[in-house]
């Protein structure tokens, strides 16, 4: 095995075939999450002009780490087939999703440095780097069994969400009408009633908005109960989806035997 397929496996691949890859995971997961701590405590004033450079030096190493592993990344990733061209391979892999993800990772810290914009926000991307390095063995197969899911059911979701996006505008649409004459400084225009059917539907119900004629109120009493419904729909598209999966799982793994010569798994 050359080095490079070596770090490609190391930083690329969802299985952990080394003590020393756990222990990487382990550590780039654990300075994602320092990382965030640290912006949180920085948004208290006393706490950053008292450990001001405690903090930068700390996410200068942080950024140190990120950036070698970016760079062990590119260098790495054209032991794939369709990123096998030693430039423009690498070039395709930089504008793919989570190696833009792995660059935000870097870009707040050196901008700037060149830029007067505070990009400390941008670290909160960081986070979106566990789904990649928080491949930890036990966690690899939830992980995959929730994608499959979603990827199976993903027309029945999408239909879902049609119908609360449909049933958002009808009910945004219909108190705009039935209140915009009593309250026009709150109900100004059907987009702005929309903040409305959205407390509405989800039943958070902030109190910011309320109808205060009967019929709003008693269109927002049933598009409340309409909310409960629709809102359902995913949660137990998905959820169905989860026990099909798993049931579907565990009859493949009741259909494995293994070869009494290699040990190898063996379907009936």
């Amino acid at each position: 095995m050359t080095k490079r397929h070596y770090t490609y496996e190391l930083f690329h691949t969802a299985e952990i075939k080394t003590r020393f890859a756990h222990n990487v995971r382990l550590f780039i997961a654990g300075l994602i999450i320092v990382s965030i701590i640290s912006v949180m405590f920085e948004t208290v004033e006393e706490i950053h002009a008292q450990y001001h450079d405690f903090f930068y030096w700390l996410e200068f190493g942080i950024v140190c780490i990120f950036s070698i592993e970016y760079l062990l990344r590119l260098w790495s990733i054209v032991e794939v087939p369709k990123y096998h061209h030693p430039v423009w391979g690498r070039i395709k892999y930089m504008f793919t999703f989570m190696a833009l993800i792995d660059l935000l990772a870097i870009l707040p810290f050196c901008i700037p440095h060149f830029v007067e914009f505070d990009l400390r926000f941008l670290r909160g991307f960081r986070l979106v780097r566990l789904l990649r390095v928080v491949k930890l063995g036990q966690y690899s197969m939830p992980l995959k069994t929730i994608s499959t899911v979603l990827h199976k059911k993903k027309h029945d979701i999408v239909t879902a969400l049609f119908i609360i996006l449909l049933l958002l505008i009808i009910s945004s649409s219909a108190m705009y009408f039935l209140e915009h004459e009593v309250q026009p400084k709150v109900f100004t225009s059907i987009p702005a009633s929309l903040w409305w059917g959205i407390n509405t539907l989800t039943t958070i119900g902030y109190g910011d908005v309320v109808p205060v004629t009967i019929a709003g109120k008693i269109c927002s009493a049933i598009i409340s109960m309409l909310g409960i419904g629709a809102f359902a729909l995913p949660s137990g598209i998905i959820v169905s989806g989860l026990i099909e999966e798993m049931h579907h799982q565990k009859e493949q793994t009741k259909a494995l035997v293994y070869c009494p010569y290699c040990n190898e798994k063996l379907p009936h």
